[in-house]
Parts: structure tokens; sequence; C-alpha cells
């Protein structure tokens, strides 16, 4: 007798739908899988029998052949245990009084007939629901997930005993239209604020530019001036973000496996903080099945490297074409996969090796070995990064300050207005921010007049900049113009763009 269902796998971050053909004939007693499998896929045979037998269904003495199609796509996961077993029930007679027709199955077994939650359901139910299946069956506890698919009907099973009530016409243990609750719960509010930083005026300020044009930064300064702290800080002032981009992270953070069982639309922008250990692998993704990376993790949001020159310089070199091109290109022989990483780069690091460079009352380094530290950092990346700000330490008076100063939400206040002037601009082009304006674009956006054109040339003279450092300058310039509310560049916004751009640490700062 043979059977077919459908599933569906994760590819990247998108789904591909999978059929799983199952036939039962006469011959020796046999459980073979056959389709491009990869271990763990190969290991839902031991699976599916026993939760079969634990559950009181008794598989014939005939030969059993599993084909998942289409056979050159690789499998993984462990998702097509349920999918397995439904076919299989089928296959030995129950009567279906609920047709699976358009109907995608995903879920894990346990060896007791228990139906376990798996990774990736949103990307994969979300590209069934585009190919036009309407209904779909997972795990109880994938159910907050997959009703963010609008939409889309939801069966929510517990173990083979629902699934078999399911088939026979019974109310299974959820059923919901996907959208109708869930997507539009209210954002959680941050625990950190910009009002708890003191002092660090100017960092605040170069902070508010870089979250309203999403524009990479480099903070240097020592130890203990509050690089981290208002890096951490850095995303309650960043626009909110849309349900689209919202749906984005979600689905990242789905294929990744960092979404519990209570989670469900991701609604406040990503930090990611790793470790400077961390390898290139790490940072943009890859394994035999390629996954995220965290560059793909902070898409949409905040990647932080502190202590940036102690991450190897090949984590450091592969960082250049994400920043660039914001997206991962992964290839392997059988496939390519894209993984989003439009983020915005916010590094730190020490001017030193002991971190108190300029000030040479205290450094104890070498001219030699300073420069060796600084020289970790390759020139095209640093041309990548728009705003240099050096982070000078806080006198006593300053620490103990009572005004807090400005809290976040009024900050964000202005960022977000500056964001929608960006979105009415750039409502006919592909990007939402001043940073992704190319060469072509900003030609065609940004106008300087005399004045700003001589600065701007005097600048690239005396600094000797690069075609893209220039650019930068002008993307930080309509930046600041768009924070005041101007559709113009004035001359003063030009000059605190070169700032920002090339503010340093010296002694006299100290």
């Amino acid at each position: 007798m043979y059977k077919k269902v459908l599933s569906c796998a994760v590819w990247g971050i998108d789904g591909r739908i999978i059929g799983v053909e199952v036939d039962i004939s006469d011959g020796l007693p046999t459980f073979s899988m056959v389709g491009y499998l990869s271990s763990s896929v190969k290991e839902s045979a031991e699976r599916v029998r026993t939760a079969l037998k634990n559950s009181n269904f008794y598989l014939p003495p005939k030969r059993i052949t599993i084909n998942l199609t289409p056979a050159d796509i690789r499998k993984d996961g462990s998702g097509f245990d349920l999918p397995i077993a439904c076919a299989l029930l089928m296959c030995l007679g129950i009567e279906l009084e609920n047709g699976l027709s358009n109907t995608i199955i995903i879920g894990e077994l346990g060896l007791n007939g228990s139906i376990r939650p798996v990774t990736g359901i949103l990307p994969m139910l979300s590209h069934s629901f585009e190919q036009g299946y309407d209904t779909c069956i997972v795990p109880f506890d994938n159910v907050n997930e997959a009703m963010l698919v609008k939409g889309l009907k939801v069966i929510g099973l517990k173990s083979l005993e629902s699934l078999k009530a399911y088939l026979l016409g019974d109310e299974p243990d959820f059923y919901g239209v996907g959208g109708s609750i869930y997507a539009d719960e209210a954002a959680k509010g941050y625990d950190v604020d910009f009002s708890d930083i003191k002092g660090q005026l100017s960092l605040k300020r170069g902070m508010e530019i870089a979250a309203a044009g999403f524009h990479n930064v480099l903070m240097t300064g020592a130890a203990g001036a509050g690089k981290s702290m208002i890096a951490r800080r850095l995303p309650t002032i960043m626009p909110k973000l849309s349900f689209e981009e919202q749906m984005e992270v979600t689905k990242i953070y789905s294929v990744c496996g960092l979404l519990t069982t209570q989670d469900k639309l991701i609604h406040e922008r990503p930090f990611r903080s790793p470790h400077h250990t961390s390898s290139g692998y790490a940072l943009v993704g890859g394994g035999h099945i390629p996954k995220p990376g965290e560059v793909s993790l902070a898409h949409n949001g905040v990647l932080f490297l502190d202590e940036l020159p102690e991450f190897s310089k090949n984590a450091l070199e592969v960082l250049r074409q994400p920043l660039e091109d914001r997206q991962i290109s992964i290839s392997r022989v059988n496939a390519s996969y894209i993984f989003p990483s439009d983020f915005m780069l916010v590094a730190a690091m020490n001017p030193c090796p002991c971190g108190n460079y300029p000030n040479m009352s205290k450094c104890s380094c070498s001219p030699m070995a300073i420069k060796r530290y600084q020289n970790k950092i390759s020139g095209p990346l640093m041309d990548r990064i728009d705003i240099h700000m050096a982070v000078e330490p806080l006198n006593y008076e300053e620490i103990f300050e009572a005004d807090t100063g400005e809290c976040s939400d009024i900050i964000r206040q202005r960022v977000e207005g500056a964001r929608e002037r960006q979105l009415f601009r750039y409502k006919q082009e592909a990007i939402s921010f001043n940073s992704q304006l190319s060469s072509k674009l900003i030609q065609k956006y940004i106008r300087l007049d005399s004045e700003c054109e001589a600065l701007l040339k005097s600048t690239f003279t005396t600094q000797e900049l690069s075609a893209r450092g220039t650019f930068r300058i002008l993307k930080l310039a309509r930046t600041i113009a768009d924070l005041e509310g101007h559709e113009d560049i004035s001359l003063s916004n030009l000059a605190e763009a070169i700032f920002f751009r090339n503010h340093k640490l010296t002694e006299e700062n100290i």
C-alpha cells in the first residue's frame, strides 16, 4: 500500500516542500529510508518504529520503504518523524475523516509517542503558506510560533494518539487561524536606559546619529570609560522594528533554535555581543548544512564587538563582505545559501595594550607595541566604519552629578523622526537608512552648496580620504540634517560629520 503526505525542510532561513512517501509491500521485513538524508533523518526509522509500538500501533512484518522527495535536496533535522508516522498510520488502514490535502506536517517523536517541538517552524510554514498550503499539523509546543503566519490554519498535537484521533475526526489539542492572536502582542520594555550614562555628551550625540542613520561605530578609550555601557543601551534609542522586520528576525532565531516555546514575535532589535575568541565561522555562519552566524543573528540590530583588536585577523576580515553587501552568501557543493546580515556594527577598543595611551604618565607601552596593537584593525575594515569616537574618562564631578540627562524615549522620538524622513525620501528605492546609500544614490539625493563643497574638498586633501571615506562623511551629514529636520545639508552638519568621522584620542583630551 502506498501513501504520501507533505512536510517541509529548512533551507537557509527559508523552507522547501518535502514529499514523504511510504510504501508497505510483501517481502523480507525491512524498514528502509531513502532520499539524500542526513544522519538525524536516518535515525527517524528507530524513533518512529518505537514510538508507534509504545502507542499501541503495530507495524506488519513486511517491506517498508520511505522516500523523501525531491531526492536532490539534502534533508536534515528531526521534523520528518511525524509525517512519516502519519503516512504509516494511513497505510495501516486508518480511514481519514479530516483530509490532509494542502496540509503540511512537521514534528519530532519521542519514544513514548509524544510529539516534540522542532526548530525553524516559522520559516517553513511561511514558505508553505506562500506556496498555497493553508493547513499545518505541528507539535503543540510550536503553536505560538506557527500562529504568526497570518491566515494559516494551525493544528497542534501532543502525541500519536492525538494524531490518530484527529485523523478519525475528533478535535485536535489545539486549533486556530494564524494572525488572530499573538502577533499583535506589545513589545516589552528595556531594563536599561540612556539616562543611566553620566557625562559623555559627545559620545551620546554620536550614538544618536548612528541610531538615526544605522551607521557603524568605533569607540576608542580606556577601560571603564563607559564603552560597553553605552553600546548595550543603543537598541533603546533605535527605531522600532516594523512587522516585516520582526518577522525576518524571528525567522532567523527560529532556524537557530533560539526561540523558546513561550516566545512569539521578536519585537526588540537584536543585540549580539560575541566573545573575542569567536571564529570567523561563528561570526558569519557555516557548517556542512550552513546555519546563520552572529552577523545574521544581529540582523536589523546591533553587533557589538568589544576588545576589537583581540579578535583574530580572519574573524575581522570576514566582516568586510557583510558590512558592504548586507547579506552573507555561503556556497556548498550541492547548494548556495543566503543569510541576511543588515546589522549596525558597534566596536570598542583600548588605544593600546595597557589601555592608557595617550596619557604617557600612565601608559607603559612602547611606540612599537602601540602601533602593532592599533594595526590589528585593517584599513579596509576601518574605512567601513562611519563614526570614530574617542571615549574620554569621566572626572569625579561627572561620576556623581545629579543630572541624569535625557532618557531613551526622548532620544528615540528624534531618531524615529529622522527615520520617517529617510523612509519618505527613499520610498522609491530599496533602502531605509542613509547608511545604505550607494555612490549613485548619494549623487542623486545629496547636494552641497559652495561652502560645503569647499570644506569637503579641503578635508579630502588634508586627511587623505578615500572615496569610500568621503561618501561616508556625506552619509553622516545627511543623517545629522535629518535629525534637525532640514532637507538641505548645512555647513555645521558637514563639520559635525567630519568631526565624528575622525575624532581621535589626544593627550589634550585626557
